[in-house]
């Protein structure tokens, strides 16, 4: 049961500026769910709100994919199973920003897609899932990110039983 989703606040895009919702949001709002959109998690009024609602909520597992966000430690340790991540890159290669982008300008042959508890650096927790898959010669960045998309949401529905089941792996990164 999905008892909230938390993402960036709308953006102002095109000629216009107009207000734009993220996918997220615009996904969420049409599944019927509860979107929060607070501007930090990390400090002053909204994010004690934004932690006060997370309580409320009291989730079993956080997951995040793409928030573009550090979260706070009381964060990482409110959900029972943890905080889980989907990064865009085989970990530990690849840990930050642009891990998609960097796998192709460097010429990798293969990436793939790593589910991760979440911990307090960037991208440096402890590793569950790896998918791999090739890059092809000329495959575009958006065509790999939306290929690695669909091997990510595969990876988090793996990783989830997992964690349900008390056999979720976890591998230190170097």
């Amino acid at each position: 049961e999905v008892v909230g989703v938390f993402t960036q606040p709308d953006k102002p895009k095109g000629r216009g500026y107009k207000m734009i919702p993220p996918p997220v949001k615009a996904a969420a709002v049409e599944a019927g769910l509860s979107v929060y959109q607070p501007l930090s998690l990390r400090k002053g009024e909204e994010a004690e709100q934004a932690m006060q609602t997370l309580q409320e909520l009291n989730p079993d597992v956080i997951v995040v994919v793409a928030y573009g966000q550090i979260l706070p430690k009381a964060v990482l340790d409110l959900p029972k199973y943890g905080c889980i991540n989907v990064h865009g890159s085989l970990l530990p290669k690849y840990r930050g920003a642009g891990p998609i982008q960097w796998s192709i300008i460097d010429g990798e042959k293969t990436t793939g897609v790593t589910t991760m508890y979440m911990g307090e650096g960037l991208d440096t927790g402890d590793m569950i899932l790896k998918k791999e898959t090739p890059i092809g010669e000329n495959e575009t960045y958006g065509e790999l990110h939306d290929r690695l998309a669909v091997i990510g949401a595969q990876a988090l529905v793996e990783t989830v039983d997992l964690l349900e089941q008390g056999k979720a792996p976890r591998e230190k990164q170097d």
